[in-house]
Protein backbone atom coordinates (compact mmCIF):
# COMPACT_ATOMS: atom_id res chain seq x y z
CA UNK A 1 0.00 0.00 0.00
CA UNK A 2 1.00 3.78 -0.76
CA UNK A 3 1.39 6.26 1.95
CA UNK A 4 2.29 9.61 2.08
CA UNK A 5 4.95 9.02 4.08
CA UNK A 6 7.87 6.68 2.84
CA UNK A 7 10.81 5.12 4.88
CA UNK A 8 12.65 2.27 4.50
CA UNK A 9 12.35 -0.80 7.08
CA UNK A 10 16.14 0.08 8.22
CA UNK A 11 15.09 4.10 8.90
CA UNK A 12 11.80 2.41 10.75
CA UNK A 13 13.94 0.13 12.47
CA UNK A 14 16.40 2.80 13.83
CA UNK A 15 14.01 5.79 14.72
CA UNK A 16 10.90 3.83 16.32
CA UNK A 17 13.81 1.49 18.46
CA UNK A 18 12.57 -2.49 18.76
CA UNK A 19 9.04 -2.66 20.84
CA UNK A 20 7.50 -0.14 18.73
CA UNK A 21 8.89 -1.52 15.31
CA UNK A 22 7.41 -4.53 16.52
CA UNK A 23 3.93 -3.34 16.68
CA UNK A 24 3.53 -0.81 14.33
CA UNK A 25 5.68 -2.30 11.24
CA UNK A 26 5.50 -5.84 11.52
CA UNK A 27 1.82 -5.65 12.99
CA UNK A 28 2.30 -6.75 16.85
CA UNK A 29 0.17 -6.71 19.58
CA UNK A 30 1.05 -5.65 22.99
CA UNK A 31 -0.02 -7.65 26.22
CA UNK A 32 -3.28 -6.52 27.50
CA UNK A 33 -3.50 -4.14 30.76
CA UNK A 34 0.20 -3.22 30.37
CA UNK A 35 0.42 -0.36 27.60
CA UNK A 36 0.62 3.63 29.11
CA UNK A 37 -2.59 4.87 27.79
CA UNK A 38 -4.96 1.89 28.46
CA UNK A 39 -6.46 3.73 31.19
CA UNK A 40 -5.38 7.23 30.76
CA UNK A 41 -8.19 9.70 30.59
CA UNK A 42 -6.66 13.12 30.25
CA UNK A 43 -7.72 15.42 27.51
CA UNK A 44 -5.65 15.52 24.60
CA UNK A 45 -5.06 13.99 20.74
CA UNK A 46 -3.37 10.45 20.31
CA UNK A 47 -1.28 10.80 17.48
CA UNK A 48 0.76 7.94 16.00
CA UNK A 49 3.65 6.92 17.50
CA UNK A 50 5.95 6.55 13.96
CA UNK A 51 5.14 9.54 12.14
CA UNK A 52 2.94 12.23 15.07
CA UNK A 53 -0.23 11.99 13.02
CA UNK A 54 -2.92 12.87 15.10
CA UNK A 55 -5.36 10.14 15.18
CA UNK A 56 -8.08 10.39 18.08
CA UNK A 57 -9.28 12.73 20.16
CA UNK A 58 -9.02 12.15 24.04
CA UNK A 59 -13.07 12.46 24.08
CA UNK A 60 -13.93 10.01 22.05
CA UNK A 61 -11.71 7.45 24.69
CA UNK A 62 -13.24 5.14 27.01
CA UNK A 63 -12.97 2.17 29.43
CA UNK A 64 -13.75 -1.25 27.43
CA UNK A 65 -12.34 -3.21 29.98
CA UNK A 66 -10.42 -5.07 27.42
CA UNK A 67 -6.82 -3.77 28.11
CA UNK A 68 -5.60 -1.71 25.39
CA UNK A 69 -6.90 1.83 24.69
CA UNK A 70 -10.44 2.31 23.00
CA UNK A 71 -12.10 4.59 20.93
CA UNK A 72 -15.40 5.04 19.25
CA UNK A 73 -14.10 7.33 16.58
CA UNK A 74 -10.91 8.02 14.50
CA UNK A 75 -10.31 11.65 13.75
CA UNK A 76 -11.87 12.44 10.25
CA UNK A 77 -9.41 10.61 7.24
CA UNK A 78 -6.48 9.33 9.53
CA UNK A 79 -7.09 5.88 10.02
CA UNK A 80 -7.39 3.45 7.35
CA UNK A 81 -9.43 -0.23 8.00
CA UNK A 82 -7.68 -3.33 6.10
CA UNK A 83 -9.03 -6.67 5.98
CA UNK A 84 -7.01 -9.04 8.50
CA UNK A 85 -6.58 -12.87 8.29
CA UNK A 86 -3.86 -13.43 10.14
CA UNK A 87 -4.06 -15.88 12.78
CA UNK A 88 -6.86 -18.00 11.38
CA UNK A 89 -9.70 -15.01 11.79
CA UNK A 90 -11.29 -12.27 10.23
CA UNK A 91 -10.40 -9.28 11.75
CA UNK A 92 -10.33 -5.07 10.52
CA UNK A 93 -6.99 -3.60 11.05
CA UNK A 94 -6.70 -0.09 11.34
CA UNK A 95 -3.46 1.58 10.04
CA UNK A 96 -2.12 5.42 9.86
CA UNK A 97 -3.17 6.81 6.80
CA UNK A 98 0.11 8.96 6.83
CA UNK A 99 2.37 6.27 7.37
CA UNK A 100 1.17 2.73 7.47
CA UNK A 101 2.11 2.12 10.70
CA UNK A 102 -0.38 -0.10 12.66
CA UNK A 103 -2.50 0.52 15.50
CA UNK A 104 -4.74 -2.24 16.23
CA UNK A 105 -8.23 -3.36 15.57
CA UNK A 106 -11.20 -2.06 15.13
CA UNK A 107 -14.60 -3.58 16.36
CA UNK A 108 -17.84 -3.51 15.96
CA UNK A 109 -19.18 -4.60 19.84
CA UNK A 110 -18.34 -0.92 21.50
CA UNK A 111 -21.06 0.88 24.17
CA UNK A 112 -21.57 4.11 22.50
CA UNK A 113 -23.41 5.46 20.25
CA UNK A 114 -21.17 4.85 16.98
CA UNK A 115 -20.91 0.79 18.54
CA UNK A 116 -17.52 0.87 17.42
CA UNK A 117 -14.15 0.19 19.58
CA UNK A 118 -11.04 0.99 17.78
CA UNK A 119 -9.18 -1.29 19.92
CA UNK A 120 -5.13 0.52 19.84
CA UNK A 121 -1.65 -0.63 21.28
CA UNK A 122 -0.35 1.84 23.71
CA UNK A 123 2.84 1.77 21.90
CA UNK A 124 1.56 2.75 18.56
CA UNK A 125 0.56 6.45 19.81
CA UNK A 126 2.10 8.98 21.44
CA UNK A 127 -0.13 11.41 23.39
CA UNK A 128 -0.42 15.16 23.06
CA UNK A 129 -2.28 17.04 26.24
CA UNK A 130 -4.84 19.73 25.29
CA UNK A 131 -3.38 23.07 26.27
CA UNK A 132 -5.38 25.52 28.21
CA UNK A 133 -5.71 28.60 26.45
Amino acid sequence: MDYPLHKTEAQWKKELGPEKYQILRQKGTERPHTGTYNLHFEKGTYCCAACAEPLFASDSKFDAHCGWPSFDAALPNKVKTVLDKSHGMLRTEIVCTNCGGHLGHVFEDGPTKTKQRYCVNSLSVAFTQKQNP
